[in-house]
């Protein structure tokens, strides 16, 4: 049986990143003092029994039914991997340290809003960056969506789209819009600037 399919679909803007410095680029190659600078200031969110949730890149609406989602790039999953594991009583290893300079993509992940539980199936997820368009390299989706905290009133369902771009394919210091395309139409828009992320 086919359900009405309506969306809360509009322009959102950034209210405000998550970020913890102010830096000049999301950082591609950092260099042994950044990384080291990361994976204490992991350590350090352990000890203060902060989530490593800490150091993912917010954007989006703070609200339980505004769109939004978060980036990790390669300095904040070093300091999330740290996190994770001082809470632990672990230390990363070189190995582990490796395995996040060598990833050649940074994931994105948002969070839209639909009215029945398949919404969010076949959605797209794209960069612009003044005009140009970034295609990611993978693109993952909430086949079936939970339901929102207004369930059963509109918007019903909440569902996760998740991205991962090349570090190559895009400017990491440019003003960017994240684009979520639902299949079924409409677009879910995220305005950042990429400067202002490590």
């Amino acid at each position: 049986m086919k359900c009405a399919r309506e969306w809360t679909i509009g322009f959102v803007s950034a209210f405000s990143l998550s970020i913890i410095n102010s830096v000049a680029a999301i950082e591609v190659d950092p260099s042994q003092a950044q990384i080291q600078a990361a994976l204490d200031r992991g350590k350090n969110a352990a000890d203060r029994h902060q989530p490593p949730e800490t150091w993912y890149a917010r954007f989006g609406g703070g609200d339980d039914l505004d769109a939004g989602g978060f980036l990790v790039t390669k300095i904040g999953a070093l300091s999330v991997m740290a996190t994770h594991m001082a809470l632990r009583g672990l230390e990363p290893s070189s190995a582990d340290v490796a395995l996040v300079m060598e990833s050649p993509t940074m994931l994105v992940s948002a969070v839209i809003f639909g009215n029945d539980p398949s919404f969010a199936m076949d959605s797209y997820m794209v960069l612009d960056q003044g005009g140009k368009t970034v295609k990611p390299a993978m693109v993952r989706f909430d086949g079936r969506a939970d339901r929102s905290a207004v369930w059963p009133e509109r918007p019903r369902f909440k569902a996760k789209v998740v991205a991962s771009f090349t570090y190559a394919d895009f400017d990491p210091s440019a003003k960017t819009t994240i684009i979520v395309y639902p299949a079924r139409g409409g677009e879910v828009s995220f305005s950042l600037d990429f400067a202002r992320i490590e």
